[in-house]
């Protein structure tokens, strides 16, 4: 299981999703893409590292696998400009289901269908609902598994509180602050110790002269 990270370098995102290093530069670079941090040139004259988000690495997965279904660059550019202009949604939320609209593929297109049922033909027509459903045949969802367990790590991450084993835990009574036992300190001196009574001594009489 890959752990989950607030970002990823190009290197990692590449080793995920199959992508190179030099496809994800130029989908940055044509804006096919964007990375969730940009390189940014350096006082040196370098440039820093792409970063993305964990949402940015769950796409680019679905993106990939469209990719080795057939799907072109541009067909993707449009896929995604689709989902922004007219359904008002990223792709992260067109996956995993839950979301207003569910992207479905059946191996050679892209279907959006929304709450209310509705097909969209996503590379062809998206403006213009299919008529029937039985014109499809072999329908899944894209990128559904690794999707909805991706998304499920992404919220507990987000959510998770601290944990009383880290920081703020309540101090445990064996700890600081436990009551002293009698035993330790403050505990009565016996009367065998301090302040007990002096004994008094009987004054020794003087032997007086026999006169």
């Amino acid at each position: 299981m890959t752990e989950l990270k607030n970002t990823y370098t190009t290197r990692e995102v590449a080793a995920m999703t199959g992508l190179t290093a030099r496809q994800l530069q130029w989908w940055d670079a044509r804006r096919v893409f964007a990375s969730h941090i940009a390189s940014r040139k350096t006082a040196r004259g370098g440039y820093t590292e792409r970063r993305y988000s964990p949402v940015d690495l769950l796409e680019l997965l679905v993106l990939a696998e469209l990719l080795r279904q057939g799907i072109s660059v541009g067909q993707l550019r449009r896929l995604l400009d689709t989902l922004r202009e007219q359904f008002g949604v990223r792709l992260f939320e067109t996956i995993g289901g839950g979301g207003p609209l569910t992207l479905l593929t059946d191996g050679q297109e892209v279907y959006g269908r929304t709450a209310n049922g509705d097909l969209f033909n996503m590379l062809r027509d998206p403006q213009q609902p299919l008529l029937m459903l039985a014109d499809v045949e072999g329908l899944r969802e894209l990128g559904a598994a690794r999707a909805r367990g991706r998304r499920k790590r992404i919220a507990t991450a987000k959510q998770r509180p601290t944990q009383a084993t880290d920081q703020h835990s309540p101090t445990r009574a064996t700890d600081q602050h436990r009551p002293t036992r009698a035993t330790d300190q403050h505990r009565p001196t016996r009367a065998t110790d301090q302040h007990r009574p002096t004994p008094t001594k009987t004054p020794t009489k003087k032997a007086e002269p026999i006169g």
